[in-house]
């Protein structure tokens, strides 16, 4: 038996849920799935448009959720890019994703290249987190 049925919710960390939204809604394309904010804390999810699955939470790290110690310490690390990369993209024409997103003011960290198993290109968000948009050969799922 599968233990589980579903991956619903990814976390990212972002620095300010603003221009977290300038970015992944203005300029990827993603729509807002979720934003309730009770007591100090903000729920805010983002998706791509008409998936209800999975959501992305854009999490500014401290309190209520940590202390502000820690929140420092992740907050010099994502600015670093030192979180790895945060989330793969797929698009069926990955030349054309980087040419429509350059366009909107999207920083690239590599562009569109063909490699063996696809073409991929790099960009990092705002805060420093890492993505990677693939287009991969139709030997993939």
């Amino acid at each position: 038996m599968q233990n589980f049925t579903k991956i619903t919710t990814a976390h990212i960390w972002v620095l300010d849920h603003q221009a977290a939204l300038d970015f992944y809604v203005g300029k990827l394309g993603f729509e807002v799935k979720a934003d309730v904010g009770k007591g100090g804390f903000r729920w805010l999810t983002v998706g791509l448009p008409g998936e209800a699955i999975p959501e992305i939470a854009l999490d500014v790290p401290g309190p209520p959720v940590m202390d502000e110690k820690s929140a420092a310490q992740i907050r010099e690390l994502v600015s670093k890019g030192a979180t790895g990369v945060v989330m793969v993209l797929h698009t069926d024409d990955c030349f054309g994703t980087y040419e429509r997103l350059l366009a909107r003011g999207v920083e690239f960290t590599q562009p569109a290249t063909d490699h063996g198993y696809g073409v991929d290109c790099g960009l990092r968000d705002p805060f420093g987190n890492q993505i990677r948009i693939l287009q991969p050969k139709a030997w993939r799922k």
